[in-house]
């Protein structure tokens, strides 16, 4: 008989904060594209395993940020305008195909348009809400939704315990009152991890005792957290983002030098272990991703998404911005692509997910563990946005495991209750980013971002050293600067600045809210003296709070007490 294992599928969704902030090419076009294109049609083939009397089985992790963007009237008003205009578009290549001769692209426009028709269909039928459809499918045992930092900060760089609390306890309390549950779970932002030690901050300040991350997770009641599999076993990381961003090429090559292999460790991803820093007691579980699985699936230059029969992503056709060409081949120009064949890809969505469950029943076999289970996480917009044909391979790969019969589709939670970790370790720090360490996020282009950071950190403190005994206008100010320093911490200004993907955005929004949090924190001395509001500052507070106004329940008081 074969031997039995488990799968574990975890979908990280995420986007920064973009309502309110910009429209094209960069703002809300971006959560548009990832509704339509990623989050509806992971629900969709969700569905429609439940339909066959099959579950997914898929850990989904919405960040707070993104599931407020979602939930906000906002988006529900601009997303049915966005599908309308890409239908009308699709319909208007049609006719321009057609007359034309290219009958190929005819059909592909057609394609689109009802592409689009059947997403506004579901968008409809689920009454505008996504997260509440996936809070559905949550409450119907086909998927357990976990949490993320509020906003998506950066952990093991962001200077204060506190900071990483009000990331932590504001993404779970946000999660429990959008989704109905209380997540077990976090997707620790870009999978990064920091020990408890004597900590000193890189760009600046005194080096001090810091709190291990899975300290701050137990205390805010989260189970388990994920990590990548150079953290377990030592040695570099896959390189998560690499082939996507030209920008992290350039960089890479500066610094791929300083990263040297760690030592390997006798431990194995297909088991959970429990993790403490060394000296303390409080600790958390953790999961780690398996590295076969992620490189099949991750890689645009060895893995599936890149096979030659599937859609481009990078060429489209304007001003509708629909793709018609498929890859075509390796470093193939732009001009030279081919058209798309729909039938072409269907025949490489079969044999990859063929071969991915065999990859999976092989790595199980030869595995001396029992009841092992094979952490597979991804970014969700991998799938959809990036490969388009990505949601139709994850409803196969479902489909055929539940065939195969001796590998289970599990939720990271069902596993840790059915087999919880007995094994203890610490674990070094790093990130599923290139290098395995922090350069993606801190680097000679973003440095000044943290210096940023670390003031506004130190001035909202301050300030909160007055909140307990302070009026109701006063905590009315500091908690739209609590909104604004979480936003300021988004790991994703970091991130476009050194990919070069969105960089002048990201270096607005960032200088933005950084103007924000120091005029709040203006704001609030000039209140602690006067004990009211200048009409000019009310006015500035409110345009912030109708702008910037997620996390509704947010209390800052929280942040500052310790477990």
């Amino acid at each position: 008989m074969a031997k039995r294992g488990f799968l574990a599928i975890v979908l990280h969704s995420h986007l920064p904060y973009v309502i309110g902030h910009g429209t094209w090419p960069h703002g809300t076009e971006w959560l548009y594209e990832a509704a339509s294109e990623t989050y509806i049609p992971l629900y969709k083939i969700t569905k429609r395993l439940l339909n066959e009397g099959l579950r997914a089985g898929f850990t989904v992790g919405i960040t707070p940020v993104l599931a407020e963007q979602l939930k906000d009237d906002r988006f529900k008003s601009g997303f049915p305008e966005y599908l309308k205009n890409k239908i009308e578009s699709a319909r208007d290549d049609e006719k321009y195909f057609s007359s034309s001769g290219h009958l190929q692209k005819a059909k592909l426009a057609y394609m689109w348009a009802s592409y689009y028709e059947d997403i506004l269909k579901i968008f409809n039928e689920i009454n505008e809400d996504i997260p509440q459809a996936f809070a559905h499918l949550q409450e119907e045992g086909a998927i357990e939704i976990i949490t993320s930092g509020a906003t998506h900060g950066y952990f093991p760089l962001i200077s204060r315990d506190e900071s990483i609390r009000g990331q932590v306890l504001e993404g779970r309390r946000t999660t429990e009152k959008i989704f109905g549950k209380k997540p077990k779970g976090i997707w620790p932002p870009e999978l990064a991890y920091r020990p408890s030690y004597n900590w000193k901050p890189p760009v600046g300040g005194k080096e001090r005792m810091r709190k291990g991350l899975e300290e701050i997770y137990k205390e805010e009641g989260i189970e388990y957290f994920l990590i990548d599999h150079h953290l377990l076993k030592g040695g570099k990381a896959i390189g998560t983002y690499l082939s996507l961003f030209e920008g992290l090429k350039i960089l890479w090559d500066r610094f791929k030098s300083q990263y040297k292999e760690l030592e390997v460790k006798e431990t194995t991803p297909l088991r959970p272990y429990f993790v403490v820093s060394t000296g303390k007691h409080k600790g958390a579980a953790t999961f780690t991703r398996e590295p076969q699985t992620a490189l099949q699936v991750w890689s645009r230059d060895t893995g599936y998404p890149g096979d030659f029969a599937y859609l481009e992503f990078h060429k489209k056709h304007f001003p509708g911005g629909h793709r018609y060409w498929r890859i075509t081949g390796r470093n193939v120009d732009l001009a030279e692509k081919d058209e798309y064949r729909p039938d072409w890809a269907e025949k490489a969505l079969e044999a990859h997910s063929s071969h991915f469950v065999s990859l999976l029943q092989q790595i199980i076999w030869e595995s001396e563990v029992e009841d092992g289970i094979i952490v597979a996480p991804y970014d969700a917009e991998l799938f959809g946005h990036w490969w388009f044909e990505g949601p139709e391979w994850l409803y196969r790969v479902v489909k055929k495991l539940n065939d195969a019969g001796n590998i289970e589709s599990i939720t990271l939670g069902e596993y840790h209750d059915r087999f919880p970790p007995e094994i203890a370790i610490s674990i070094p720090e790093g990130s599923w980013g290139e290098g395995g360490f922090h350069w993606v996020w801190l680097n000679e282009w973003t440095e000044w971002t943290w210096k940023r950071i670390y003031e506004m950190e130190d001035i909202f403190f301050d300030l909160m050293g007055e909140y307990k005994n302070s009026d109701v206008g006063f905590k009315r100010i500091m908690k739209q600067f609590a909104r604004e320093l979480l936003l300021l911490q988004s790991s994703d200004w970091q991130f476009l600045i050194t990919t070069w993907s969105a960089r002048d955005y990201a270096e607005n929004r960032f200088a933005e809210h950084y103007d924000y949090c120091k005029n709040l924190g203006r704001i609030a001395r000039g209140y602690l003296s006067s004990k009211k509001l200048k009409d000019e500052d009310k006015e500035y507070l409110e345009k912030l709070e109708k702008m910037d106004n997620l996390f509704g329940d947010i209390e800052p008081e929280e942040w500052t007490k310790g477990g």
